[in-house]
């Protein structure tokens, strides 16, 4: 009987650890993974579902197999049996979440790291502030080089848009990317706290008001993805989203010259623009490429 009850606890331990893996894979509560740090996120994800879903099946299985094994019978008026301390159980229900929460925890701070790119800002940064000192540890092999195919983006934050600002003073009201390239926005904000967020990267960034921040990233699958503002910025909060357009290298490099092409042709006085507050002159910029956005 012994050896029966062992193989039938064996036995639904794999299922559980079956269908929980199986769930972790299938749970289909993300978004579209459009880079490389939406993939680390997922996996960790995914493996904290199945963690919480074996639980959440033994848990219930427990208790419901409690409600018909230890329910009152008829006639049955006599006390339930005395169960005291049992040191062994608790032990085991002590270790295994402490073990599950400690690797959970070591998992998330090692995937943390890798999207924050933390050596790689932290180079970015020096090199803005302190170019030879940077040059000369590269060549002493103390500093990781930067990425040579990074494209930079400045993005500002504004009661309720985003500027985003390319090479050449190029501006507009999209966030245009090339695939496969690796990513570094500059942000900030005009005026209030804002939060760059979008779904399919995985990622969210403040952008504070004096206080410049950055977020880099791999994007690695085409297509239009909502940039939504993610902090509570105003009353017109909810409509602060534009869309992030990921593209090849040839599409993006059109794009930039089309933009080039319009910047270029544009006759607007500029002497008008001294007189006027940086927040009217952004949104003035911000009517203006969307106008150019949708024509093209």
């Amino acid at each position: 009987m012994k050896r029966q009850a062992l193989l039938s606890v064996l036995i639904l331990i794999g299922l559980v650890v079956a269908a929980s893996i199986w769930f972790g894979q299938n749970h289909g509560l993300l978004p579209t993974a459009a880079s490389e740090e939406a993939v680390l996120y997922d996996k960790l994800f995914s493996a904290v579902i199945a963690i919480a879903f074996g639980l959440f099946l033994i848990v219930e299985g427990v208790l419901i197999y409690s409600l018909f094994r230890f329910r009152k019978r008829r006639n049955d008026e006599e006390d339930g049996a005395p169960w005291h301390d049992n040191i062994r159980l608790e032990m085991i229900w002590t270790a295994i979440p402490t073990v599950i929460v400690l690797w959970v925890a070591l998992y998330s701070f090692d995937v943390y790291s890798t999207m924050r790119g933390t050596d790689v800002l932290m180079v970015a940064h020096h090199l803005h502030q302190h170019p030879k000192s940077v040059l000369v540890a590269q060549a002493e092999g103390k500093l990781p080089e930067i990425d040579a195919e990074t494209v930079n983006i400045d993005v500002q934050g504004m009661q309720f848009a985003w500027i985003f600002t390319y090479p050449h003073e190029i501006t507009s009201g999209e966030l245009h990317v090339p695939v496969n390239k690796h990513i570094h926005l500059n942000l900030s904000a005009v005026d209030v706290l804002h939060a760059f967020w979008v779904p399919q990267l995985r990622l969210k960034q403040d952008t504070i008001p004096g206080s410049p921040t950055h977020l880099d990233f791999y994007p690695t699958k085409i297509g239009e993805y909502p940039v939504v503002c993610a902090e509570l910025c105003g009353s017109y909060h909810g409509g602060m989203r534009t869309t992030m357009i990921v593209e090849s290298a040839e599409d993006y490099q059109k794009w930039l010259n089309e933009q080039l092409e319009v910047a270029q042709a544009d006759s607007s006085p500029k002497v008008a623009t001294a007189q006027m507050s940086e927040s009217d002159y952004l949104a003035g910029k911000v009517s203006h490429n969307m106008t150019h956005s949708h024509h093209h």
